[in-house]
């Protein structure tokens, strides 16, 4: 095993208080929608493509208007997620450091530009990751994502850490084993291993 990829939500980290908080900010100063977001919904919406998250969360928004909404409402969720007291899943960073002396890590995920960004500095853990992509950046889903880093990096043998359905499915499409996170916020039918807590990949890689 050459490299662990990661999903970022409900794997590494997660902000759906956090993130509920910074999109409220941004509805308390409009005076159309009358709504409040809750960490519940978004954990029920996290993994999915950007476009399907902001049209189920905010079905008011036209879809003439739905670009500049999101535009406004994701960057003032990254600046926030810079410093926001995200929960991170036990033994994250530990385990993070540890596997960066044996593998090449990477994280892809469905998110906007700027958010693995954001994580990084929060956490303070980008040099042990080799790089990383999303949508964002790319235009292209997780799926492709994958491929596209194992292409880039010229990887022949690696392994996805993803905890909902969505990212079952990209493995699958990519053609690549799974490590299944059942703490974080989806389920899965069909991944290779699973994990309750970061610190079993160790021993799960070893048998990859």
């Amino acid at each position: 095993m050459e490299a662990v990829i990661f999903d970022l939500d409900g794997t590494l980290w997660d902000s759906t208080e956090e993130v509920a908080r910074a999109w409220n900010e941004v509805l308390a100063g409009r005076t159309d929608i009358a709504k409040t977001v809750t960490p519940e919904e978004l954990k029920g919406e996290f993994g999915k493509p950007l476009q399907e998250i902001i049209a189920n969360v905010f079905p008011e928004i036209q879809e003439e208007e739905r670009e500049s909404f999101t535009e406004a409402i994701l960057s003032y969720q990254n600046k926030k997620m810079e410093e926001a007291d995200c929960l991170r899943y036990p033994h994250m960073e530990e385990t993070i450091q540890t596997l960066s002396k044996q593998y090449r890590l990477f994280i892809v995920s469905n998110c906007q530009a700027g958010y693995i960004e954001a994580f990084l500095k929060n956490t303070g853990l980008g040099e042990y990751i080799t790089d990383f992509t999303c949508p964002g950046d790319t235009g292209m889903l997780k799926a492709e994502n994958i491929r596209y880093i194992m292409k880039k990096h010229r990887l022949q043998r690696a392994v996805y850490v993803g905890d909902t359905r969505g990212d079952e499915a990209a493995c699958k499409e990519a053609d690549i084993p799974m490590i299944y996170a059942a703490y974080g916020f989806g389920w899965v039918e069909d991944a290779h291993e699973q994990i309750s807590d970061l610190q079993e990949l160790q021993g799960i890689l070893d048998k990859f």
